[in-house]
């Protein structure tokens, strides 16, 4: 008998508890395109995926460095730094986080097929120095190796061998595995279930080793690309969370009463990229020769360019034109040098006639229309002011689902982008970028193969250099090359804009990265 009450309270328990269970629904333009955390170095999936992978570092709410699965750093060489990991961490299959797990997922992150090797680059060797201690040895010295830590996930050496997924998923190649719709992480969320375009839905993982901060046990995320039907979930309550907020319908959704619309300064720098690197150039009507290869043709199309229009009428006021790859809150911007070359569609029609191209010419152009704040009207904004000096523009907007395996591949002429230096420095946009692609992840985003050897002299230097005035003037230098190259056509700096219920609480950081352990939800 007593034996039956006990089953039947802890029945009861159990039943309660579920009713109890606090559900956050989260919606975005865009859905996640993986759940292999080395996939795809893009902010939404970095910042989705952070929620159930875990990174030695992290950013905390001011975005400064904390411990994560690291709990002390320490610079034992000018190129060795060791790595105290957190004990007693388990992932979510059971299987105890160790020494063996960091060194497998650095030689996973940064082999074939990963979309991360930008952040193991400058990295020589990382040995174990113990079952709870890494040294990670640099090539030279490299004083911002913390910062590049905070997005690198790490996976559980036995569960990838077990699943077959020791590589990461390639999306330039489309090759997927196990990693793709199943997870096995340490972060304060777990996978539940992956439906990838209809949705994807987290549960709280009570075994996470931090004290929770959130009251949230299932987060369901649903991706709705129609700006209208986002916002109408919203409206109606059946989003609790939205990004971004289409900026036509901001004052609108603060008009509700029961709605927050959480705006600010966004680290991404929106910009075009021009394939520099072919000698015909693809998808256009010049044969034989590739026009992006002279730079009057290049400082001709920025020239074109009417950024204040964009500025004022496609983002409504929502963002800052730069003339530099990066925000004025990333270590080393220059905010003298943050001049733009004039609009002065002659000057620009002038400078394609001295390059040749009197009459102008064709060149597709791609463009995401889902990823970023108004993406597919810049480019049609783009393509307009393009019209003015006879070029002809043949725009592809798509979803990121088939854009960015294709821009990847560098199979583009012409292609709009967005970057976040997710270690808030400089050097990250000058690597990652505009440095000549190299098989070592250098240059892994330079989509349109910029190149100038001085510039990548310079790029060398500022990562190891430790002295911050010198460091400062590579910097500087490194960005005037640039410029004057027009290695790529610097846009603007976007404003995030998240919507959320009134009953939320919630912190949004200037890398756009939404993290639910940072979130409560009041009972209506």
């Amino acid at each position: 008998m007593q034996l039956k009450r006990t089953l039947l309270a802890a029945a009861l328990m159990t039943a309660c508890g579920l009713c109890a269970a606090v559900t956050l629904r989260v919606s975005n333009q865009g859905d996640v395109q993986s759940m292999d955390p080395h996939s795809l170095n893009e902010s939404l999936q970095l910042s989705f995926t952070g929620n159930v992978y875990e990174s030695l570092i992290e950013r905390d709410k001011n975005m400064g460095l904390a411990p994560a699965l690291a709990t002390k750093w320490t610079q034992t060489s000018p190129t060795v730094w060791r790595f105290d990991l957190r004990q007693g961490v388990k992932f979510h299959d059971g299987t105890p986080f160790t020494a063996d797990d960091v060194v497998f997922t650095f030689k996973r992150a940064s082999g074939e097929g990963s979309d991360m090797k930008g952040y193991t680059n400058p990295i020589k060797e990382v040995r174990k120095a113990g079952e709870f201690a890494v040294d990670i040895e640099t090539s030279a010295p490299y004083p911002i190796l913390p910062d590049t830590l905070t997005t690198l996930g790490m996976m559980s050496r036995k569960w990838c061998e077990e699943n077959k997924a020791e590589r990461p998923v390639d999306r330039r190649k489309g090759i997927e595995n196990t990693a793709s719709f199943k997870a096995n992480g340490t972060g304060p969320y777990r996978l539940k279930e992956r439906q990838p375009s209809a949705r994807t839905v987290l549960v709280r993982n009570f075994n996470h080793w931090a004290k929770p901060e959130s009251n949230i046990d299932e987060v369901i995320f649903t991706p709705i690309g129609n700006d209208a039907t986002r916002v109408a979930a919203l409206l109606s309550g059946e989003t609790d969370v939205m990004e971004p907020v289409p900026l036509q319908d901001v004052d609108r959704i603060k008009a509700s009463g029961n709605i927050t619309v959480l705006q600010g300064p966004e680290l991404r720098t929106i910009f075009l990229g021009m394939d520099q690197r072919r000698d015909e150039l693809q998808f256009s009507n010049v044969k034989g020769k590739n026009p992006f290869k002279d730079v009057r043709v290049r400082r001709a199309f920025y020239q074109a360019i009417d950024i204040e229009t964009i500025k004022t009428r496609v983002m409504r006021g929502a963002a800052t034109p730069t003339a530099l790859m990066v925000g004025a809150a990333v270590r080393g911007f220059q905010p003298d040098m943050n001049k733009r070359l004039p609009y002065d569609p002659d000057a620009a029609k002038k400078l394609l006639t001295e390059a040749g191209y009197p009459n102008g010419f064709e060149v597709g152009m791609n463009c995401p229309n889902d990823r970023y704040v108004n993406d597919s009207a810049i480019c049609q904004a783009v393509a307009a002011n393009l019209a003015r000096i006879g070029v002809k523009v043949n725009l592809q907007a798509e979803t990121k689902v088939s854009y960015f395996p294709k821009i990847l591949r560098r199979d583009t002429s012409f292609y709009l982008l967005g970057w976040t230096p997710s270690t808030v420095d400089s050097h990250d946009t000058l690597s990652s970028i505009m440095a000549t692609p190299n098989d070592a992840g250098r240059g892994q985003f330079n989509l349109g193969w910029y190149s100038n050897p001085k510039f990548d002299d310079l790029v060398t230097r500022i990562q190891s250099e430790t002295d911050q005035k010198r460091r400062n003037e590579y910097i500087r230098e490194a960005f005037k090359i640039h410029q004057d190259d027009v290695g790529h056509i610097p846009l603007h700096q976007q404003a995030l804009a998240w919507a959320h219920s009134n009953r939320v609480s919630l912190v949004q950081l200037p890398n756009n990265y939404m993290y639910f352990k940072w979130m409560t939800l009041k009972a209506r």
